[in-house]
């Protein structure tokens, strides 16, 4: 380990146990918002109630993660692989609680919240599950879990990983100890030869090119056809439908002026507004009704579960805007729509995830920043079947524009670039192998 690493960890050590009652402030303070921030703090540092041996440790920091690592973690469990799953979020955690309920009955996965970023805590986490090796979904580099898990001779692996070229060039600057304390990875299952050139270049070893996991989520069909039941039970059907999902704070201005210069175009025009976080709920409905639009709640309106035996009840006439106040539910929304409109894109944050939408043959756009989805946007982008806009007048007209992708086409880009759970698992064993061998 290189000097300024050494001594960065310290610092970084010193600032985060000294830090402590902040950590537990703000937690405190979210709490106040989403009561799950508060729940089991003792998770937090690295105290478990019930723990016991995993073979596989998986990192989601939070929802957009989970949902792509969930083909992955489908994968292990057929293969009666134990797996303990940490995330940061409430939202991450409810829906991994969800989705692998069963598992979770069964005593084979545990949800627990990630420790903070102490050498203590993190070594309390995994002495008590002694995972075999760990996956960090995407690029989430905490120096205290990669150095920890190093220590405790448990091979940390990036997972579904991308080094966005907005990222690469803001860690090449000064000290770069970020790209130091990447190198300290076991090694990378990464999205594209790209990106393999990208980690390989900053001294990440033992590298696996296998495709983006997102690619193989299991599609809901009760939701999809809770959707296709909704469209006709709401009176969409004759209309038009545009989703906008995954929307962040600060894109709302941008599409309530597109959604209004649409509803000037078109009188049959409905909107479905999904905003990522669940603490925007309440806020957005109150923006998108001051700004004049007539918004319902997805609460007020439809059953709490969505499938094909459901029962809806028409929307009221004047309806302009259907507010996904709900979690675990997009593809029932995406299938009330013809085109999706992914958010964080006008945000410098970056654009969410846009293979949802492609999955069931939904022509994508976003806005400008797509740094964050280099791969597959790029490739989709070329294929024809996604496009990125700069402002909400381009928005506008994209969405108006004559020629369309058609859902073959999208289906074809789909499917090849599918299969990426396959190629994971034909990498892992040679990856640990080597990760051994080069004591990582």
């Amino acid at each position: 380990m290189k000097r300024r690493v050494r001594i960065f960890l310290w610092i970084w050590s010193l600032l985060w146990n000294l830090g402590t009652p902040l950590v537990l402030g703000y937690l405190f303070l979210r709490a106040r918002r989403d009561k799950d921030y508060g729940a089991k703090l003792g998770e937090r540092f690295g105290v478990y109630k019930n723990s016991a041996p995993v073979d596989v440790w998986l990192h989601a920091v939070s929802l957009g993660e989970l949902r792509s690592a969930v083909p992955l973690i489908i994968g292990f469990l057929s293969r009666k692989e134990r797996v303990v799953i940490t995330t940061f979020t409430p939202a991450g955690r409810q829906e991994a609680e969800r989705v692998f309920a069963s598992a979770i009955a069964e005593g084979q996965l545990a949800v627990v919240w990630v420790p903070v970023e102490t050498a203590w805590a993190w070594r309390r986490f995994l002495r008590q599950f002694c995972p075999r090796f760990g996956l960090v979904m995407e690029i989430e580099i905490w120096p205290r879990m990669v150095f920890a898990a190093r220590a405790a001779h448990v091979s940390l692996f990036m997972c579904n990983a991308q080094y966005p070229s907005k990222s690469i060039k803001r860690d090449s600057k000064g000290l770069r100890l970020r790209q130091h304390i990447m190198s300290g990875f076991a090694g990378a299952f990464v999205k594209s030869e790209l990106q393999a050139r990208r980690f390989a270049a900053v001294g990440v070893q033992n590298i696996a090119i296998t495709g983006e996991l997102r690619f193989d989520q299991p599609v809901p069909e009760a939701l999809v056809s809770g959707g296709f039941k909704a469209r006709r039970a709401l009176g969409l059907e004759g209309k038009r439908v545009v989703a906008f999902v995954s929307t962040i704070e600060g894109e709302d201005p941008v599409y309530i002026e597109a959604m209004k210069a649409l509803l000037a175009l078109h009188d049959n025009i409905v909107f479905v507004y999904v905003p990522r976080r669940p603490e925007r709920f309440e806020l957005v409905r109150k923006t998108l009704a001051s700004a004049g639009l007539e918004v319902v709640m997805r609460s007020e309106i439809l059953p709490n579960e969505l499938n094909a035996h459901a029962q809806f009840v028409p929307l009221s006439s004047g309806t302009q805007v259907i507010l996904g106040d709900s979690l675990g539910e997009m593809y029932f929304y995406l299938s009330l729509a013809q085109s999706v409109v992914v958010g964080g894109g006008f945000s410098p944050k970056g654009a969410h995830n846009i293979i949802e939408p492609l999955a069931l043959g939904k022509p994508v756009f976003t806005g400008p920043e797509t740094f964050t989805i280099e791969y597959p946007f790029t490739e989709a982008a070329e294929a024809g079947v996604a496009q990125s806009v700069v402002d909400a007048r381009a928005l506008v007209a994209a969405l108006e524009a004559r020629e369309q992708p058609t859902e073959a086409q999208i289906q074809a880009f789909f499917s090849e670039h599918s299969r990426a759970v396959p190629r994971f698992f034909a990498a892992l064993p040679e990856l640990l192998v080597a990760a051994e061998k080069t004591g990582r």
